[in-house]
């Protein structure tokens, strides 16, 4: 009889070890990890994932200096051929080429529709705006500083600091929704118009 409850005991606390791992499944939760690297153990697959990591980013660094060259000038001659300042040219398509790899990886998470895989969509897209707006601004303020250029894009300023503050707010609310999505689209082609009406009231 006792050795009977005892069994019962250790049925019972294998289940609620192993509950939580069968519901973690069956919502989509599990933990990923390449196939290769399964076998390994955790310390090996972490130093196994940030070489792989350092090797994409160098990777992704070198393409971005051989192709970004060749991308400012194809866009300058887009803006020519079509008789459309370079500026809307590069807000339209530049965002989009930049920002693809962000788009791509982000949405397979979405579809899982769990809890934990928007919540990491979320702040992968977050830190994306995050590190557009602090190193590669840093970046591109150190360029007009040491070159000495003009800068004379008031209108583009303006529009730009108008979008940060409100996609910010958006992305200060506790519960993101639908709506909030459409809203941060729409700023999107809004932006462009609001650039098209400052100029037009005379701004550079």
């Amino acid at each position: 009889m006792v050795l009977g409850y005892i069994r019962e005991k250790i049925k019972e606390e294998g289940a609620a070890v192993t509950k939580p791992e069968e519901e973690k499944k069956a919502e989509g939760e599990e933990d990923e990890m390449p196939e290769e690297l399964k076998h390994l153990s955790p310390e090996q697959q972490q130093t196994a994932l940030k070489w792989r990591a350092a090797m994409l980013c160098g990777f992704g660094m070198m393409l971005i200096l051989v192709f970004s060259d060749p991308m400012v000038g194809a866009m300058a001659s887009v803006g020519r051929r079509l008789g459309v300042p370079g500026f809307y040219i590069a807000f339209v398509l530049a965002p989009l080429a930049s920002n693809a790899p962000e788009i791509i990886s982000g949405i397979p998470f979405p579809l899982k529709k769990t809890r934990k895989t928007i919540t990491i969509t979320l702040s992968m897209l977050e830190g994306a705006a995050c590190m557009n707006n602090t190193f590669c601004l840093a970046i591109f303020m150190a360029l007009i500083y040491f070159q000495g250029l003009v800068w004379k894009f008031s209108a583009e300023t303006c529009a730009i600091v108008l979008v940060q503050v409100l996609v910010a707010g958006v992305a200060l609310q506790p519960t993101q929704r639908l709506y909030h999505a459409l809203f941060v689209f729409t700023l999107y082609p809004l932006s462009i118009c609001f650039i098209a009406g400052l100029e037009a009231a005379g701004f550079d």
